[in-house]
């Protein structure tokens, strides 16, 4: 029997990494080099996955020194972009990751962190409107998806037996990315993504139009603006707000890489911001990043009208997904997300799990300290 030739692993260029990305549908926007830049307290390398001289598989690493020891966890968030579909079927995910793993230990990383960008179920939307309506119903888990993919149990099983394993993660988001996200496919014009869209949100869209709510598309200089409307929103809806120093290194990183990496939109009524948000975009695939909304004039539909703009944008710019990320996989009303989940779900949407994030303990010591201080952090 032949053995397929191993890959090797090692450092690449920006100018590399870029031009990969370019010839892929999409990748995720935590795998591009920008992302690198965003997230200042962490390390960043590109990597390449070589079959000899032809580069077949591309990375972002983020490097998170534990305190006072020069070793560090390796994390690749929703990445790397590898070809996961004939890992699967040909079993030899280790082909892959070994030289991965081999490459982080000799950078000094005690542990990696992965996810894979791996769908694993899918749910209509009539399917999650009826298990929100049925009171049995508590979890997303527990409702029979409409689809389910073997690449991703396959490559789940592969992983499990190469010792790696999920992190333990608390109800909710966890501490990595959402596992459950909320995507809706833009197949035709606007008029017909438009007609999936449920009564409610058709008629606040035109809500808002006819209050007059106009929609712009910011620069950096909206920044401070955005901040105070998002630092309104996060004090409203208990959670804790990122710094405006982030947002404006966010900006400088992801709209140097490409100009259409970021953008900022703005919904305004009669002279007041109602809305505003972020949108990130990587080849066929745009995602809804952050958003804030005003507690006064809600009547107006700020936030449909800004979506709705946004989702206009993702079709013209020829984008085949809009992604407005995570939600929870719990269905209770007494949970507070269950919100969340209805407005995503007035867009015709589906939900998705993918197979989420995944560690390799290299060294069991160091990484068990490294989790304990991030739990104390947290």
């Amino acid at each position: 029997m032949t053995h397929p030739p191993a890959l090797v692993v090692r450092e690449i260029s920006r100018t590399e990494h870029l031009a990969a990305i370019a010839q892929r549908p999409a990748v995720s926007f935590l795998q591009t080099p920008a992302w690198g830049a965003v997230k200042r307290d962490w390390r960043s390398q590109s990597l390449g996955w070589f079959d000899g001289d032809t580069l077949v598989g591309i990375g972002l690493v983020l490097y998170r020194k534990l305190p006072r020891i020069r070793r560090s966890l390796a994390y690749l968030p929703e990445g790397p972009a590898i070809d996961w579909d004939s890992a699967a079927k040909a079993g030899d995910v280790n082909r892959w990751l070994d030289p991965l793993v081999d490459h982080v230990k000799a950078q000094g990383a005690f542990g990696v962190r992965m996810g894979p960008p791996v769908i694993a179920r899918r749910w209509n939307n009539a399917t999650v409107k009826a298990a929100l309506a049925d009171a049995e119903v508590e979890r997303l888990d527990d409702v029979p998806a409409d689809e389910t993919f073997a690449t991703a149990s396959s490559i789940a099983d592969q992983l499990t037996a190469a010792g790696w394993r999920p992190p333990d993660t608390a109800d909710g988001f966890g501490a990595g990315q959402p596992q459950y996200v909320f995507q809706l496919p833009l197949n035709g014009s606007t008029d017909d993504v438009l007609k999936g869209f449920n009564q409610l949100w058709r008629r606040n869209v035109k809500k808002a139009d006819k209050a007059g709510v106009t929609v712009r598309l910011g620069t950096a200089d909206d920044l401070a603006a955005f901040h105070e409307l998002y630092t309104e929103t996060a004090k409203r809806d208990g959670f804790t707000p990122r710094p405006i120093s982030y947002f404006h290194g966010m900006w400088e990183a992801m709209t140097a890489e490409a100009p259409e990496r970021l953008r900022l939109y703005l919904a305004e009524h009669e002279g007041d911001l109602v809305a505003a948000t972020t949108m990130v975009r990587v080849g066929e695939h745009a995602w809804y990043s952050y958003g804030a909304s005003s507690t006064a004039k809600r009547e107006v539909r700020g936030s449909n009208a800004v979506q709705w703009r946004m989702i206009q944008d993702a079709i013209a710019d020829g984008c085949r997904i809009y992604d407005l990320r995570g939600i929870t996989d719990t269905l209770s009303e007494n949970d507070p997300h269950v919100g969340l989940i209805r407005f995503k779900l007035g867009t015709g949407g589906h939900a998705v799990e993918y197979l989420g994030e995944w560690d390799l303990p290299i060294s069991r010591v160091l990484y068990s300290a490294f989790d304990l201080y991030m739990k104390r952090r947290s």
